[in-house]
């Protein structure tokens, strides 16, 4: 698919992808959206060593169209040893050809491309000079008395720090005086300069250099980390990517940005000039108190708060902004993970084309049967609201994509099922992501042996993956599912402040990198996470708002529009909160006047920052002053600003109620939804994460005809409703979409499994047939019984990993039931079903049930079940074999806890159906 001419950069984000050219659908009805490439799974493609060739690229590029994906991320990181002499230098004229090469067969292919703008992570290379590196503050402290000069020189201590600038030198005097001593400081680094009287200290600030190198780089992406906070030094590295680019469009459809992971870069040499223009007064008067050790200071607090707020400037503007408007001049997009950043996340995320959030390791979901063991997933569990940062930047800036890179570290390697993979990018799904990116796929050649090429932290969805011919499975379910949260708009009725400087309030600590894995620190603790998550559970849909956004926001018939491509919301709702901005109260009080609806759960107490604290409290207080409320019922004060309304209420819920918006009850039953909207009416997508089988009616806030849509079997048809209630049944672990409104010339009504009327168990002996897989095919096996096959008394099928085959067959005395619903029980780990030659689907996730009564006759009846296992056994081996199969440069291959490998102590993994297999009728 290419990419037409923009009209504007304005427009970009929006027009990118409304002018993209369809592709064939997965399978389509009149229901169903086709899908386009970029509803499909896209992944991060690790190009190991950048040792890629024609050949190989196009066997693989035509496995993954194939199997389902839409698009590849290409990430180029270090290399397999033994093949140095295949690496490519990156961005050399031959990488640039192989670029070419891989996009246009990508795109004969039907599959999209997308690049990181670096190798490895963060982004640096041999084009970053020390002086243009990632940047520190660095801090020296002396003490001189009256009549006294310092001996030593002003240059900083710190090894390997060449080319640290002294930026400030600050006296502190008995009295507080406070000097500065810049001026006196000589070209050889002393001092001339005595007191005339007491004890003083002095503080020398340098702009010293981190250090960091890019993290598992490629051949040729070597080097220091970028100073992100530097437009000059941002220049420098693109210049890099445009010249070997010769400035034109590389068919690349998006640039991306890994998670922000600049370690200890706390600093850049315009942060003092940038600094006293942004908030107005001197921080090198403030070296001392920035880099004290008080953490309990509430001056401290509010000018580390101006400090980091300086930093979110400098990373807007220097870095994001400034590569997505390079990133535009190639025809191209940007696509960045902000989390991790020392700066606002939503107005980081919003700032480029298409935000993305990343899920790293395991979530709990209490879906019946689902494996979850202890001993191979990581401490750390997915925050749903901390994926909401991207899906509001997007939904608030009228973005039509929001994308994730999904399951790193879901669980230890080898071991993750599809049943694991698909509530994680459920949860995603709920939380407004609509464009999942597989963490990942590496490129390995023909030619290398089994397992072939890996990187860590990943689930490996690649051709060698043994589960891999049934990634079609769950590709075309999320395919399904992305093409409908894809299609119209975001739903979402009420927009919730961020209160960012509360956050930012801290006297602890300098830079604040918000990050994935820090969020018990700065989310969960806060009054507007517990708000958030009271109101999700509760049946509310919702978008955050940043400061910045809440400025450029206007009111258009009461409702409080973001931009003019997203959707309007019905209230604000401002949490508690300690600081505000005088600007950010009188922007809301403007929006109030329009007409808005704005809810405060409390009224913040102060202003944030230091300079010209007085007056600016002056002016909160003055403005707060103004709010004359009225007490209502409930608890609810209330004050009317024109056509608008502010309600004070600490029960958000019952102020909500109170101006008629109306939260979703389907809640109450267990399931889990997010709402988009068209111009025909709204979809519903519900998902049951609970443990409980839910059959139930269901009042929904949008009204008219319902079409219920399946994304695991793509079929369809009219929902029943009664008394206005639309009836729902869904399994543990199962998902539904509802089209509510005008539905077309669909009539066939939806099957309901009412009453089971008899269960057939297939009981007949199955003959178990290998056909794919390793290390060697084992025999083919008679079972009476369906039991793992690694418990067979074959030794080879301890160690197999791949594909068998089961046929049996089965007689059905009448046919005569509304539907017939085969159930597998126990798969280990995914199934493939013909029924007397038809192929009824892929079961690849937890129930392992399907619809089959189509497929069903009379008497006798065959059915052929392939099911494919984990990689872990036949990993097991080798390293009980001792093996060699990992043999990498830079981190070579670690386990969950990033420690060496081991597989060989591993428990052999159950393989293959277990248990009863059978097809229950019901009318």
């Amino acid at each position: 698919m290419q990419l037409q001419r923009f009209f504007s950069v304005l427009l970009l984000s929006t027009l990118i992808f409304s002018l993209a050219k369809a592709q064939k659908p997965v399978k389509n009805t009149s229901s169903w959206p086709v899908i386009e490439k970029q509803m499909k799974p896209w992944t991060r493609w690790w190009w190991m060593g950048n040792a890629v060739d024609e050949k190989n690229l196009n066997l693989v590029l035509k496995k993954y169209a194939d199997a389902g994906l839409g698009g590849v991320e290409i990430t180029p990181i270090y290399g397999a040893k033994g093949y140095e002499k295949q690496y490519l230098q990156f961005l050399s004229p031959k990488w640039i050809d192989i670029l070419h090469y891989t996009v246009n067969k990508a795109n004969t292919l039907g599959l999209g491309v997308d690049m990181n703008t670096g190798t490895g992570w963060p982004f640096g290379g041999p084009q970053i000079k020390p002086e243009n590196a990632a940047t520190k503050l660095i801090t020296q402290q002396y003490t001189i008395k009256a009549g006294e000069k310092l001996t030593e020189t002003i240059k900083v201590k710190e090894a390997k720090q060449d080319f640290a600038q002294l930026q400030a030198l600050t006296a502190y005097g008995p009295n507080g005086e406070v000097l500065n001593l810049l001026p006196k400081v000589q070209a050889d680094g002393a001092l001339n300069w005595s007191p005339t009287s007491g004890i003083w200290g002095i503080y020398a600030a340098f702009a010293g250099k981190t250090r960091q190198m890019v993290k598992r780089a490629a051949p040729g992406g070597e080097g220091f980390t970028l100073d992100h906070l530097d437009k000059n030094a941002v220049d420098i590295y693109l210049k890099r990517f445009s010249d070997a680019f010769k400035e034109k469009p590389q068919g690349v459809r998006s640039f991306f940005n890994d998670s922000y992971e600049v370690y200890g870069a706390t600093w850049t040499p315009t942060f003092f000039q940038e600094f006293k223009k942004n908030r107005g007064y001197d921080l090198a008067a403030h070296i001392k108190e920035l880099t004290g050790k008080d953490s309990t200071s509430a001056d401290i607090a509010r000018l580390k708060s101006d400090y980091r707020e300086t930093m979110d400037e400098l990373l807007l503007h220097n870095f994001t902004q400034n590569w997505t408007n390079w990133a535009h001049q190639l025809k191209s997009v940007t696509k960045n993970q902000s989390h991790g950043s020392p700066g606002n996340l939503l107005d980081l995320y919003g700032a480029v084309d298409i935000p993305e959030t990343e899920t790293f390791g395991s979530s709990y979901f209490p879906i019946s049967g689902l494996r979850r063991d202890a001993a191979d997933i990581r401490n750390v569990d997915p925050d749903p609201m901390m994926f909401k940062f991207a899906s509001s930047a997007a939904h608030t800036g009228g973005k039509k994509l929001v994308s994730s890179e999904t399951f790193t570290w879901l669980t230890e390697h080898f071991k993750t099922s599809f049943s694991q993979c698909k509530p994680e990018a459920e949860q995603l799904f709920l939380s407004g992501i609509n464009h999942v990116f597989y963490h990942g796929t590496t490129n390995s050649p023909a030619n290398v042996p089994w397992p072939g090429w890996l990187f860590y932290a990943s689930v490996e969805m690649n051709p060698n993956n043994s589960l891999w011919p049934h990634a079609q499975g769950l590709n075309n379910y999320i395919a399904r599912c992305q093409s409908v949260l894809q299609s119209g708009k975001p739903d979402n009725e009420l927009l919730i402040y961020w209160p960012i400087y509360d956050v930012w309030n801290k006297a602890k600590g300098l830079d604040m990198a918000l990050k994935v894995h820090d969020v018990d620190e700065w989310l969960h603790p806060t009054a507007f996470y517990k708000l958030s998550k009271d109101l999700s559970k509760s049946g509310y849909s919702f978008d955050f708002a940043s400061d910045r956004l809440l400025k450029q926001s206007t009111v258009n018939q009461v409702l409080i529009s973001t931009n003019a491509d997203a959707s309007p919301y019905q209230v604000l709702i401002v949490p508690q909160c300690e600081m505000m901005s005088p600007e950010t109260l009188d922007q809301i009080i403007k929006l109030v006047s329009n007409g808005a609806k704005v809810i405060f759960q409390a009224l913040p107490k102060d202003v944030p920052g230091l300079n010209n604290l007085e007056a600016r409290r002056a002016q909160l207080k003055a403005d707060l002053a103004k709010f004359i409320f009225t007490d209502g019922a409930n608890g609810i004060k209330q004050f009317k600003i024109g056509p608008g309304v502010i309600l004070l209420a600490a029960d958000v819920q019952k102020a909500l109620n109170s101006i008629n918006i109306n939260r979703e009850t389907l809640t109450d039953t267990g399931l889990q939804f997010i709402r988009r909207k068209t111009t025909t009416g709204k979809y519903y997508y519900l998902v049951n994460h609970s443990a409980k089988d839910i059959d139930t009616e269901l009042s929904l806030n949008e009204s008219g005809q319902v079409l219920i849509m399946d994304p695991q079997s793509s079929n369809v048809g009219l929902a029943a409703i009664r008394d206005k209630k639309v009836r729902v049944q869904l399994k543990s672990g199962e998902s539904l979409f509802l089209k509510v409104g005008q539905n077309g010339t669909t009539k066939t009504p939806w099957v309901y499994l009412n009453k089971a009327t008899s269960t057939v168990n297939l009981n007949q002996a199955w003959n178990l047939h290998f056909t794919e897989g390793g290390p060697e095919l084992p025999a083919d096996q008679q079972l009476a019984k369906l039991v793992s096959w690694t418990t067979l008394n074959d030794p080879k099928l301890q160690a197999f990993s791949g594909t068998g085959v089961y046929t049996s067959s089965f007689t059905l005395s009448s046919k005569s039931a509304k539907e017939y619903v085969l159930n597998l029980n126990q798969v280990d780990e995914s199934a493939r079903v013909w029924i007397n030659g038809q192929e009824v689907g892929i079961l690849c996730s937890i129930p392992f049930q399907a619809r089959v009564g189509k497929y069903l006759k009379t008497g006798h009846n065959t059915i052929k079940i392939e099911v494919v296992n984990l990689m872990a056994n036949r990993i097991r081996d080798m390293d009980i074999k001792k093996i060699q199969w990992r043999n990498y440069h830079e981190i070579n291959f670690v386990n969950i806890n990033y420690k060496d490998f081991d597989a060989s102590n591993w428990s052999v993994m159950p393989s293959g159906l277990i248990g009863q297999v059978s097809i229950t009728a019901f009318n």
